[in-house]
């Protein structure tokens, strides 16, 4: 029982701190020296079902894989369920990002609750800067308290 729990805490915790991965790399790696496979997620550059923006899938999955592959040959070590929390985050971050924000796959439209209001709202804003500069909101999962503030503010109105 204690073994399930340990592992469970390290799929959580590998789990929130992708969150500041992500951050991190869509910050300094998509916005900074990747560009050039990030701005067609902005500006829109190809007709196509798939952007170049994709291939940082391919990219941040290639870790969680590694993980998992590893961790299994040696009995599920502690390297196994850190894939497993990589692999579940790129899910979430799948379908928060591209089923609910972009609606590459029309699903959950119409979600009415505050989180994922605010998601949106945040996200559109990060979208609003065509370029690489001058970016915000670079998180998925955590959203600033002020997209909740915004929310209300605009219900009052």
């Amino acid at each position: 029982m204690e073994k399930i729990l340990i592992n469970s805490l390290i799929v959580l915790g590998t789990f929130l701190g992708m969150e500041g991965v992500a951050w991190f790399s869509h910050k300094f790696i998509m916005h900074g020296w990747l560009w050039s496979l990030h701005k067609d997620h902005h500006k829109k550059e190809t007709s196509g079902f798939f952007e170049h923006n994709d291939f940082f899938f391919l990219i941040f999955a290639l870790p969680g894989i590694a993980g998992l592959f590893l961790g299994m040959q040696y009995l599920f070590n502690i390297l196994f369920w850190i894939g497993m929390g990589i692999t579940i985050y790129g899910f979430a971050y799948f379908f928060v990002h591209d089923i609910f924000i972009h609606q590459r796959f029309k699903l959950f439209k119409n979600l009415d609750n505050k989180y994922f209001k605010a998601i949106r709202r945040a996200h559109k804003i990060h979208h609003k800067h065509l370029g690489k500069e001058d970016g915000e909101c670079f998180g998925m999962l955590w959203v600033p308290f002020k997209y909740f503030r915004d929310l209300h503010l605009n219900r009052l109105l």
